[in-house]
C-alpha cells in the first residue's frame, strides 16, 4: 500500500507558470510552504538558506528588474523582445515567486550547503504538492545581477528564483524506473 507521502513524491514536478491558474496563494498557504524548510538536514546546523517572498507589487518590481538584467547583459545581436516579454510573463503569471538565497558559511563547504538548500526547496516543493501549489526551480543567468536589488548581505548570493501558483487540478502520480540507477552489493 503506497502512503500519503510516497503518493506526494510521485505527483511533486516541475510546473511553469503558463500553466498556473490564476488563484492567489494565500498568507497562511505560503507560511505553511515556508516553514518546512527549516526541517532540512544541514551540516553543522548553517541552515544556509534564505528566501525573498514577493507578491502584489514587490512581484511587479521584480518582474521588471528581471527584464531590465536581461536586456542590460544581452548583445545587441542575441536581444529579444520577446525573450525579454517572457521574464515578465513568468513572473506576473505567478501567485508568488521566492528567490533563493544561499546564506554563505565558512565553515562547511559550499557543494554541502548547496545540498542543504536543496533539501530546504524539496521541503517547500512537496508540501505545495499537498496543498496543490505547483512550482519550479528556475537558475536562469539573470540571478547573477539580484544581489543589489534583493538588498543581500556581503555573504549572501541569489541561486535561483522559485515560481509558484495554484494547480487547475491535482498533478497525476509518475511512475519511473528506478532500478536502472542501483546496484545493490552483498
Amino acid at each position: 500500500k503506497m502512503s500519503t507521502l510516497e503518493s506526494i513524491i510521485k505527483r511533486r514536478k516541475s510546473t511553469y507558470p503558463k500553466d498556473f491558474s490564476r488563484e492567489e496563494i494565500s498568507q497562511e498557504e505560503l507560511e505553511q510552504l515556508l516553514s518546512v524548510t527549516v526541517y532540512a538536514p544541514n551540516h553543522k546546523k548553517t541552515q544556509p538558506w534564505r528566501f525573498q517572498v514577493f507578491r502584489g507589487e514587490s512581484k511587479d518590481k521584480l518582474a521588471t528588474k528581471l527584464a531590465e538584467i536581461y536586456e542590460e547583459n544581452t548583445a545587441t545581436e542575441k536581444f529579444l523582445e520577446s525573450k525579454k516579454d517572457a521574464f515578465k510573463d513568468k513572473v506576473n503569471q505567478s501567485s508568488a515567486v521566492i528567490c533563493i538565497i544561499h546564506n554563505i558559511s565558512q565553515s562547511v563547504p559550499e557543494w554541502e550547503e548547496h545540498a542543504a538548500i536543496a533539501m530546504a526547496v524539496q521541503n517547500l516543493w512537496l508540501k505545495a504538492t499537498e496543498l496543490g501549489i505547483g512550482g519550479y526551480w528556475s537558475t536562469m543567468g539573470q540571478i547573477r545581477h539580484l544581489d543589489e536589488f534583493l538588498v543581500l548581505d556581503e555573504n549572501q548570493n541569489c541561486i535561483g528564483i522559485f515560481f509558484l501558483g495554484k494547480l487547475n487540478e491535482n498533478l497525476p502520480e509518475k511512475t519511473l524506473d528506478w532500478q536502472g540507477f542501483v546496484k545493490f552489493r552483498d
